[in-house]
């Protein structure tokens, strides 16, 4: 039995039918040459031998127990109801493909049996297929998910293993031939509960100093005794269609850009590679607008995960332990080169603002943050109060070598999240194999995604444009 986090609860507390709290990643790979033409099914059958199933996914929620809610070993594993094979019959692009993610991406997951499932797309043009991996956020955030598709993938073509993600973590993995009769969880111990009930106030009074020093800040800003120091909370106008409550049915474009261009550009500048691309991210979102003849007289802002593991605490581990930081973007109107400059004075600031605060005071104040949109968003009252920002943007490190999967190149590595209240829009980097890739997803009515994901990397090459110009 394993209690969930104040984190884990938020997304089951904050999940509906329009706004499910699932995140997946989407791969494109190449087949071998010569392999047979139902290798993609093999693959799968291959897949569904291993005995063994890792926590968390033979993991099922429970609302009500001793301590609260907590996970239990499902007791009536099948893979049938995870694993799923799916060909058109037909070649299809790799829009196609895109298009049938979205789809397998809009309904939640079914909270009686452990949260994920695992949808091999077969052929695509090119001898291609698609992998797609959605399981619960409360089971992962991005970074533990990352590391358990690529601790599951090869090194070398040569390297014919494909460890699946239910089978990576052994020394928490369990046999399915083990007794699945089903056994009530123990009550703790007094001990256990006075034990539990100290920690709790320990890591209260942690937070407390945190908490204040966050909330001082907002309420310093709000007053007027400081400008730009940190970004106002629920202070954006829903005047765009990023914002607004949450919608049924999900879209999905993708971008990629050369590591090589992304850090001649840093080195150019001085900056960082979050400095770059949420430039770019702010000039082709108001690109995107200014086509829908919406023109903000204010800057974009955007809500920014910040993981808050231990650097020696690895990611296998499970749940999750984020917080999120809001950053206000450039002036509309900018040059490329002068929005890049106002956004790096944004983020220094923002290290500033979270400098010296205890994870536990950060992943809390989220906590309340998303509690509070969430509120707004069950009262009906998303589309006419301010929101909490206009988008998600997140930043992933990925394997920087080639991956591959039982011999099959892995081209492209694309994450998918998941919106949070009030918002409409999600825009998730990862790097992988020299490339920086965008994953977007929003609800279908913020039309013409796609278009928004290629001015991304029209961004890029304006930046470029502009730093040749100053030489």
């Amino acid at each position: 039995m394993k209690r969930l986090s104040l984190m884990d609860m938020a997304f089951f507390v904050a999940e509906s039918e329009d706004s499910p709290k699932h995140v997946a990643g989407l791969m494109l790979c190449q087949k071998p040459k010569g392999c047979a033409d139902d290798y993609v099914e093999r693959l799968i059958e291959d897949a569904c031998r291993e005995d063994w199933i890792s926590e968390p996914f033979d993991q099922v929620i429970h609302f009500f127990g001793p301590l609260g809610p907590y996970w239990d070993r499902c007791r009536a594993f099948s893979f049938d109801n995870h694993v799923f094979y799916h060909h058109e019959g037909r070649a299809i692009s790799w829009n196609q493909a895109m298009e049938k993610a979205a789809l397998l991406h809009e309904p939640m997951l079914d909270r009686s049996r452990p949260l994920w499932e695992f949808h091999l797309i077969d052929g695509i043009r090119g001898r291609r297929f698609a992998l797609y991996l959605k399981l619960h956020h409360a089971y992962a955030d991005g970074m533990t998910m990352t590391s358990w598709m690529d601790q599951g993938l090869a090194t070398s073509a040569d390297d014919d293993s494909f460890t699946p993600p239910w089978a990576i973590n052994p020394r928490k993995r369990r046999s399915r031939r083990r007794e699945n009769a089903p056994r009530r969880p123990s009550l703790p111990r007094p001990s256990q509960v006075l034990c539990g009930l100290a920690g709790m106030a320990k890591q209260q009074l942690r937070s407390g100093g945190g908490m204040l020093k966050l909330t001082a800040q907002q309420a310093i800003e709000r007053a007027g005794l400081t400008q730009d120091a940190v970004a106002l909370m629920f202070s954006t106008p829903p005047d765009t269609p990023m914002t607004g409550s949450a919608q049924p049915g999900r879209s999905v474009a993708t971008a990629g850009v050369p590591m090589s261009r992304v850090f001649r550009l840093c080195d150019a500048t001085c900056s960082t590679l979050n400095h770059v691309a949420l430039a770019c991210i702010d000039g082709a979102i108001h690109d995107y607008l200014a086509r829908r003849d919406i023109h903000l007289e204010h800057p974009l802002s955007v809500q920014m995960p910040v993981n808050l593991r231990d650097a020696d605490a690895g990611q296998g581990g499970g749940g999750n332990r984020i917080g999120i930081t809001l950053v206000d973007l450039a002036q509309p109107g900018l040059s490329p080169y002068r929005r890049l400059r106002e956004i790096g004075f944004k983020l220094h600031n923002v290290k500033y603002q979270v400098s010296g605060i205890p994870a536990v005071a950060f992943e809390q104040f989220t906590f309340l943050a998303g509690g509070a949109s969430e509120a707004i968003n069950k009262l009906g009252l998303t589309d006419s109060l301010p929101t909490n920002g206009h988008a998600v943007v997140s930043n992933l490190p990925g394997p920087k070598e080639t991956r591959y999967l039982r011999g099959s190149l892995v081209e492209r590595m694309y994450p998918i999240s998941t919106l949070s209240p009030g918002l409409r829009l999600n825009i998730t980097m990862f790097s992988y194999d020299g490339i920086l890739h965008f994953g977007l997803v929003a609800t279908r009515d913020l039309d013409e995604l796609q278009s928004l994901a290629d001015g991304i990397v029209e961004q890029f090459r304006d930046l470029e444009k502009a730093i040749r110009q100053r030489r």
